[in-house]
């Protein structure tokens, strides 16, 4: 499933446009590069259109929200649908205030995305126009657990067949799916959740994944959220060795991402297919 994924990124350099974060986009950037993909940032209406033509994907990350760049949003996402290009939402913290809320759902209605990334909280309030979302981290009544993946998968895969786009629902299990086939994937290490921007990061190696892999979006984004999860666990691995903390983590794994191949991928994915 995952035999050429990466290496398509390596040998195709996706260039992607990221409208995102500014906590973690230095992150994002160097998450890019490491994984094989090339990035810009560009937050401007007056050159969002521009920019995201001579791009192969685009990222839209509402992390830090403003007036501004709304409508930089809105018109880089037109192009990007216009030139049939990637372009993957990130809705961060929609449901915990209504400007996050109503841009989310602005945004639906004016661009098609290709893939939506957000933890359950947040895919709750895309499908519904309303949440429970407590700042960036999902509701703890929302967490996918063992017992409630068929419901979590059932509500994906209605979600994935609403917007047309293939929804990855991320947390301590993760669920990514579209309206007929999704997956359960269960890499990753609690300690990643103490590193800001590892979501912000994700969503950009699935927009340089699918980007390179456009024929099989689901396998690429699949691909991308166990290779940010078993990149994960790498790191933590090599933080315990060095007797490190939060700061060598991160460093760990971009490091991790840099180096993995195909052949690891496969390897290491702790992944299960449900129809």
């Amino acid at each position: 499933m995952f035999e050429h994924i990466i290496s398509s990124v390596a040998e195709k350099t996706p260039l992607i446009h990221c409208i995102t974060n500014y906590v973690t986009v230095n992150d994002v950037a160097n998450v890019l590069l490491a994984c094989g993909g090339s990035p810009i940032m560009a937050d401007d209406a007056e050159e969002a259109e521009e920019m995201t033509s001579i791009c192969n994907g685009l990222v839209i990350n509402i992390g830090t929200l403003n007036a501004r760049t709304i409508s930089s949003m809105v018109l880089a996402g037109k192009k990007a649908n216009e030139l049939g290009n990637i372009v993957v939402l990130d809705p961060v913290g929609a449901g915990a205030t209504r400007l996050r809320t109503q841009t989310t759902l602005r945004l639906l209605e004016e661009v098609k995305f290709s893939v939506i990334r957000g933890n359950i909280s947040e895919i709750k309030t895309v499908y519904q126009g309303s949440g429970t979302t407590k700042g960036v981290d999902a509701d703890i009544s929302d967490a996918v657990r063992e017992d409630t993946i068929e419901e979590a998968i059932s509500f994906a895969k209605s979600l994935s067949k609403k917007t047309g786009a293939v929804i990855a629902m991320t947390g301590a299990i993760d669920i990514v799916a579209d309206s007929q086939k999704a997956y359960i994937i269960r890499n990753g290490h609690p300690m990643m959740s103490k590193i800001t921007g590892t979501g912000c990061m994700l969503t950009a190696m699935i927009a340089a994944y699918c980007a390179s892999n456009k024929e099989s979006v689901l396998e690429a984004t699949a691909a991308a959220v166990v290779a940010m999860g078993y990149c994960g666990e790498l790191a933590y691995k090599q933080m315990k060795k060095t007797n490190g903390g939060t700061s060598s983590l991160r460093i760990h794994l971009i490091d991790a991402i840099s180096k993995l191949d195909d052949a690891a991928l496969i390897g290491g994915c702790k992944i299960e297919s449900k129809k």
